[in-house]
């Protein structure tokens, strides 16, 4: 595997936990700015090139069907250098992104959008196993809660930054912008010296089987895995519909221009991430110290109980009621990050971390956004001549999105009830 020892690198900055947190967090920031860019400027591009809802929903949903394709990739981040997996991605992602911004057609954009998926992957399933080996079980929930607030940070990062660059200087410099900085921490990813894998853990049991059938066979039968997946997928679902089409809502339905729309959305998106996913990983440790359901308890009642807001959001006229129903259900939503991804790290042997999170990004985005994205297009198209306008047909598409985070609270709170009276907690397995 190659991992270098900690007495070999006691010395050196680049092994240094707070450099890697660093790094791989400035890049997880840059990965939801380059994933935003898009909502951002939607409207303008379906403008340009007079594409429909579903058009436009093809190639926010392009970008995860490549995305949950690549995920495997993860299953090699358990047998080699991660370290040089991530930096490819980084690379990959950010040449697709400067790629876009030269776009001559609808079909060149997909192409790009997708190279975009195949890097992303690379980091996405890696990144959280390195930051499992930095620090111990009883801080992961709280790390990763900090590495994850680039969720909503990153993503109103693109918001803003799109929003603007593109209402003054069109949507190409937005792509153009926002793929650049990804060259530089390529090369730091690139430079980073590993941790030794389960340093803070116990030593690993032989694992079921190196094949990755053998890998994707125990995954799904262990019940906490198994939980996780279905709720992560509900959620994404949901998360990544409101991510996309929101921007377009805001200046759809009530008559917002770029800039402003997504600079009120990204504002109000990173203060109740920020809060959310805190409280979340500071709560989650807190919960599951007292019982071993306790990250899925906590994640179950943040889902369910952010459904009827999703669902009265369409129906709200006035536009600041309409942002505090969204604030109120993002904050709920983002109380699942550290947990679910803590839970993630926890149920499965340290040599298993990269495959579970591979195998988990696969089912959840397969099932989530890669569905929602064009699925909400798709019901806008059709239900525009039915309710009379494009605006009451994209209203329409997102309140669909409060049913699946209601189904993915209910199951999350059944697991952890079962799982809070298994002697084995999170880790066990019936085999």
């Amino acid at each position: 595997m190659n991992d270098s020892s900690d007495g070999s690198i006691r010395g050196s900055i680049r092994s240094w936990p707070i450099y890697i947190m660093i790094v791989l967090t400035t890049i997880n920031f840059l990965n939801y700015i380059d994933q935003r860019l898009l909502s951002a400027v939607l409207e303008s591009i379906k403008a340009e090139w007079t594409l429909s809802d579903a058009q436009g929903g093809l190639l926010g949903s392009v970008f995860v069907i490549v995305y949950t394709l690549a995920a495997p990739v993860g299953y090699f981040g358990d047998r080699m250098r991660r370290k040089n997996l991530i930096a490819g991605g980084v690379l990959l992602w950010s040449l697709a992104t400067v790629g876009a911004a030269f776009a001559r057609n609808y079909e060149e954009l997909l192409l790009a959008r997708a190279l975009l998926g195949v890097g992303e992957a690379c980091y996405a399933t890696i990144a959280p196993s390195i930051i499992a080996d930095l620090y111990s079980p009883n801080q992961r929930s709280r790390k990763l809660a900090y590495f994850y607030l680039a969720t909503p940070v990153g993503s109103a990062l693109g918001y803003i930054i799109g929003g603007y660059i593109g209402q003054y200087f069109g949507w190409r410099a937005v792509f153009l912008c926002g793929g650049l900085p990804g060259l530089l921490f390529a090369l730091l990813a690139f430079m980073m010296i590993e941790p030794r894998r389960g340093r803070h853990d116990p030593a690993p049991a032989p694992g079921p089987g190196m094949s990755l059938p053998a890998t994707i066979k125990r995954l799904l039968k262990t019940p906490a895995w198994r939980t996780n997946t279905i709720g992560l997928a509900m959620m994404t679902f949901t998360v990544g519909g409101l991510a996309l089409w929101m921007p377009s809502y805001l200046e759809r339905v009530h008559g917002m221009e770029q800039g402003p729309a997504n600079l009120l959305f990204g504002g109000m998106t990173v203060v109740a991430g920020i809060v959310g996913t805190l409280a979340g990983g500071a709560l989650g440790d807190r919960l599951q110290a007292r019982s071993a359901g306790g990250y899925f308890r906590l994640s179950g009642f943040g889902l369910l109980l952010s459904s009827p807001f999703i669902a009265v959001m369409p129906l709200i006229g006035w536009l600041p009621g309409v942002f505090m129903i969204v604030f109120i259900a993002e904050l709920l939503l983002f109380l699942n990050t550290g947990p679910l991804n803590a839970a993630l790290v926890g149920c499965v042997p340290v040599q298993m971390r990269g495959s579970a999170f591979a195998v988990n990004i696969l089912c959840i985005h397969a099932f989530g956004d890669a569905l929602s994205n064009l699925l909400l297009g798709v019901i806008s198209d059709a239900a525009t001549p039915v309710l009379g306008s494009a605006a009451a047909g994209l209203s329409l598409a997102l309140a669909v999105t409060a049913i699946p985070v209601a189904v993915g609270g209910v199951v999350l709170l059944r697991g952890a009830r079962w799982i809070a009276r298994q002697p084995e907690g999170l880790m066990t397995y019936p085999g």
